[in-house]
């Protein structure tokens, strides 16, 4: 079950963030940030956990792509699925919702930036709509390995249309 997310809800969403960190194919970061920092990144709206059995087995969450006013409709999706839930269709629960958050709150484009190594998260975007604008070479390192992203988005067919 996808619900919004509850002060509660950190601990295991942080949990979720390293595990997902752990695998080397979800994100540069090499650590999970505070509670503060956390917050701070990513939009107060479109915040959402799934549930299973009242535990949280993933999450999703939508960042400001740029603080200017034009780009107010624009936002990058971030999801996270603990490992013991994967291949679940926690992952499609999580996006389906989220693409409607963000429709509710004026949203018209979501974007994600995925490592190519990442097939699982390609082909949850594909499926849900998004596609390939390209991809960013040798973007960043992470222990001393240079590595490419993918850039997929979403145009919403309800919103700024």
């Amino acid at each position: 079950m996808v619900a919004e997310m509850e002060p509660g809800d950190w601990e295991a969403v942080r949990a979720i963030y390293l595990d997902g960190i752990a695998t080397g194919n979800a994100t540069f970061e090499t650590s999970a940030p505070d509670w503060k920092k956390w917050d701070c990144d990513r939009l107060a709206v479109c915040r959402l956990v799934a549930r299973s059995s009242r535990s949280v087995v993933g999450w999703a969450a939508l960042s400001p792509v740029s603080p200017r006013k034009v780009y107010a409709g624009v936002a990058e999706a971030s999801i996270y699925v603990a490992g013991k839930a994967r291949r679940q269709g926690v992952g499609s629960a999580l996006l389906a919702a989220l693409i409607r958050s963000s429709e509710r709150e004026g949203i018209w484009t979501l974007q994600a930036a995925i490592f190519p190594e990442n097939a699982a998260s390609l082909e949850l975007c594909r499926r849900a709509g998004f596609r390939i604008v390209g991809t960013r070479e040798r973007l960043g390192s992470v222990d001393g390995r240079w590595r490419d992203v993918v850039l997929v988005k979403r145009r919403s067919t309800v919103v700024g249309v």
